[in-house]
């Protein structure tokens, strides 16, 4: 008590209203929803932003574990003189690696089963350096991929559509044709399934297959030429500023062009952006209606009070310490439902990997399937500068839902609010 005694009376008397019992249980209750609504709406927009983030940033680690940073590509999907382009940007600054390969598409066929891929072309030893890919490998190694030998390496899904497993040969056929004397037929290779990868994306597991460069460069008739250089970077974030310094670094060495991973994908991450933010301001709205709720409440209370207002009138009080009180009443509803949704909030992102199995398993569902996501396993990623951008949000909410009602309070005739006691 001693404490509370050497508080300013405003705050003081503003908590001894908020801990008071008071008559009207009705008050006590719309306090309690608003305390609640304030701290689920804390504590969903936490648990949402933070999954965004997670999507976006398992998204782009996906992506680049199979992309690369930059990409440096020829004119008709041949790049001529290669080797020189690559000594060129090798020694350019923050470029830590670089990899040539040539892309394509083809038909695999096993048996009865035939499907639709990417064929991409790849030095193993160079490929290790600008992509994560040799990591996800499920079975067999990436440099398994040998000159000479026509092996290739399936993504697991592909793999699964075919039904191949290591070892099994698999025949693909190149949509560019030949002329032989009984007219165009398509360019047709036996293959060896040498290696299976997963990278967890459906694109790239169901749609990409691996083969040697030099073997790509005998069927899609390349000759010297490849399709183009992937470029690994010191930081993914300084690709755009890096692509406009090779531009002026490589200008004169011949034709090319020059795209990052943000054009490449520049789709899903403008998509993830957008729903963020429309997340939040839908969400922010069930706070602010959470916190406006402390209006009604605080109008309650003020005409509970009007007696006790006109004493303190009475004993010198000013409307300004009036306002002050009821500020602090109803800024604490605030601040309590704030602190627990933010603590509830943090609590489930930082646990979301565990909560949501968890839930499929009782509900026997699955939310995202592997089929028709990018992503099939529900990620989080909590940044504390979204924790303290909604608590502050919040608080503010809050503090604005006071003022009216505190004006009126002080806006109180002491005559008048004694009369009838």
């Amino acid at each position: 008590m001693a404490i509370f005694s050497q508080l300013p009376y405003e705050l003081f008397v503003g908590l001894r209203y908020t801990r008071a019992k008071r008559r009207n249980h009705f008050i006590s209750f719309i306090s309690m929803t608003s305390m609640i609504g304030i701290g689920l709406g804390v504590a969903a927009l936490i648990v949402v932003l933070s999954v965004m983030n997670g999507f976006q940033d398992e998204l782009r680690n996906r992506i680049l574990g199979v992309a690369s940073h930059l990409q440096i590509t020829g004119p008709n999907n041949v790049l001529e003189d290669w080797q020189r382009l690559e000594q060129a940007v090798e020694g350019a600054p923050h470029v830590q690696a670089s990899a040539p390969y040539i892309m394509a598409q083809g038909m695999l066929s096993f048996g009865q089963a035939v499907q639709g891929t990417i064929i991409r072309g790849v030095l193993p030893d160079a490929e290790d350096k600008v992509a994560e890919l040799g990591s996800h490998m499920r079975a067999g190694k990436l440099t398994s991929l040998q000159p000479g030998e026509f092996g290739i390496v399936l993504g697991s899904e592909l793999a699964q559509s075919l039904g191949v497993s290591l070892g099994d040969k698999v025949v693909l056929m190149a949509p560019q044709g030949q002329f032989t004397p009984t007219g165009v037929v398509p360019r047709i290779k036996q293959f060896r399934v040498v290696g299976l990868f997963e990278i967890g994306m459906y694109e790239y597991d169901a749609g990409l297959a691996l083969i040697h460069m030099q073997d790509a460069a005998k069927l899609y008739r390349m000759g010297d030429g490849i399709s183009g250089v992937r470029l690994k970077l010191d930081d993914l974030f300084g690709a755009p500023n890096v692509a406009r310094e090779l531009g002026a670094r490589l200008m004169g060495v011949g034709n090319y062009y020059i795209t990052d991973w943000t054009q490449q994908h520049a789709n899903f991450f403008r998509a993830i952006q957008m729903e963020k933010r429309v997340m939040f301001i839908i969400l922010a709205l069930i706070v602010a209606v959470a916190a406006f709720n402390i209006v009604s409440t605080l109008v309650m209370a003020v005409t509970d009070k009007r007696a006790d207002i006109a004493i303190m009138r009475t004993f010198g009080a000013s409307p300004r310490s009036i306002m002050q009180i009821f500020i602090v009443q109803g800024a604490l509803i605030g601040v309590i439902g704030t602190v627990v949704g933010a603590f509830f909030g943090v609590l489930i992102a930082l646990n979301i990997d565990t909560i949501v199995p968890f839930i499929e398993r009782v509900l026997g569902v699955q939310f995202l399937a592997k089929d028709v996501y990018y992503i099939s396993d529900l990620p989080s990623k909590l940044l504390w500068s979204d924790v303290a951008v909604i608590v502050v949000l919040s608080f503010v909410l809050s503090l604005l839902a006071t003022l009216y009602p505190s004006w009126r309070a002080a806006r109180i005739n002491p005559a008048e609010a004694l009369r009838y006691e």
